[in-house]
């Protein structure tokens, strides 16, 4: 198959797998409430237990990127299916809490696989302006399959498996069928899906070269924050919203806007990211980010639905520009993508472990959702301030992209 239409296809494989990334993350999320119950588990411990596979794809996410650098994406994002589909099966067959935290802490070995694995691909096979459609194009995966478990859990997947264990296995399924598919895919495409397993054996030099570049340092201070927001609402929000008087289905609805929002500005926000108007538009994201914080304080209506609407955006947006902005910094060599995003999502998932487990310690200490918020305002603040300090590394001519 031709290299053009090849890397599409392959983009079309990486899709499905990130869809159902997405749909695994978001799953327990509408079924906090019943999994609770049934563990006798608190806030605090479903916050540590949401929180597991952050804290797992910390550790899991620099070996993963050497890893993609040597054998290329094919086998270890096939990998990372039977990986996640192993997680789901494990979750659904969980009797204690602590259980449950060791299945959910199982998908932070395959998830790197998969988050840096699409970066380093697109970034060997687009250029130009293509490259930034094609990462508006996968980072859709993750939204929609979010905003399907979202969706779809309390309305559909639980009324036909009967339990919230059920609906692990079916979800599980559904992963190990993108797997398979992902092999197909990647057959028809043949040498293109080789194409990028030819990097360099890992070298604690190269590390030091890449974490020594001080715009590197700033976007992995910056990936923190965006992680913490994102994991934390991805997790929470659901309840946040049944807290405010919503059942079960309305709130998984209303929490599914802030993702199908999220798809739109995923396929529209990167490609206007150009390297002239980048930082412009990730200021931009951040203070929607912030808004948006504002705006989940009030009762359901037209405002909390705008504040949906702006954190969508962000959301769907914020970790693409800042992988962009990685993966075009001068000074990182393409054979050392695999490292680079290893390295971003090492450090980015120090918020996903926070982000849950912050959301539901206030909670609980609090007696409501009110604090949470405001940490997140904080966090807009701080990566604003990141931002600008990243503007002036630039405009010195430490890091800028390529």
């Amino acid at each position: 198959m031709a290299l053009s239409r090849a890397r599409w296809v392959m983009l079309g494989g990486v899709w499905l797998i990130y869809f159902c990334f997405g749909l695994t993350i978001a799953s327990m999320a509408p079924l906090v409430s019943l999994i609770a119950a049934d563990l006798g588990a608190s806030n605090a411990a479903m916050g540590a237990v949401l929180g597991a596979w952050p804290l797992t794809y910390i550790a899991a996410a620099i070996p993963c990127g050497i890893l993609l650098d040597r054998l290329g994406v094919r086998v270890t994002l096939f990998a990372a299916t039977v990986i996640m589909a192993a997680s789901g099966v494990a979750r659904g067959m969980a009797d204690t809490t602590g259980m449950l935290m060791l299945a959910v802490a199982l998908f932070g070995i395959g998830g790197p696989m998969i988050s840096v694995g699409a970066p380093k691909l697109i970034a060997g096979l687009f250029e130009g302006p293509s490259r930034g459609t094609a990462m508006g194009i996968y980072i859709t995966g993750p939204y929609l399959g979010g905003m399907t478990a979202l969706a779809l859990t309390n309305a559909v997947a639980l009324p036909a498996m009967g339990d919230w264990r059920g609906v692990m296995f079916l979800y599980a399924g559904l992963v190990m069928v993108s797997g398979v598919i992902w092999l197909v895919l990647t057959g028809l495409a043949g040498p293109a899906a080789r194409a990028e397993g030819e990097g360099k054996k890992f070298s604690l030099a190269a590390f030091a070269e890449i974490l020594g570049l001080p715009a590197v340092r700033i976007v992995l201070a910056m990936s923190v924050g965006i992680f913490f927001i994102n994991h934390g609402l991805n997790n929470w929000l659901p309840e946040l919203l049944r807290a405010k008087g919503l059942d079960p289905v309305r709130a998984g609805y209303w929490a599914a806007l802030s993702s199908a929002v999220g798809v739109i500005g995923a396929l529209t926000v990167p490609r206007l990211a150009t390297p002239e108007r980048r930082m412009a538009v990730m200021a931009a994201l951040f203070t929607a980010s912030l808004a948006a914080s504002l705006l989940l304080h009030l009762a359901p209506g037209p405002l909390l639905a705008a504040g949906l609407v702006a954190q969508g955006v962000a959301r769907g947006s914020m970790m693409t520009v800042a992988i962009l902005i990685l993966m075009e910094t001068r000074g990182i060599a393409r054979d050392r993508l695999g490292l680079a995003g290893g390295m971003f999502f090492t450090t980015a998932e120090v918020g996903g472990v926070l982000g849950p487990v912050v959301f539901g310690a206030l909670s609980q200490w609090t007696g409501g959702f009110a604090a949470p918020l405001v940490a997140v305002s904080a966090i807009c603040g701080g990566l604003l301030a990141l931002l600008a300090a990243l503007v002036r590394t630039q405009q010195k001519g430490g890091g800028k992209s390529a």
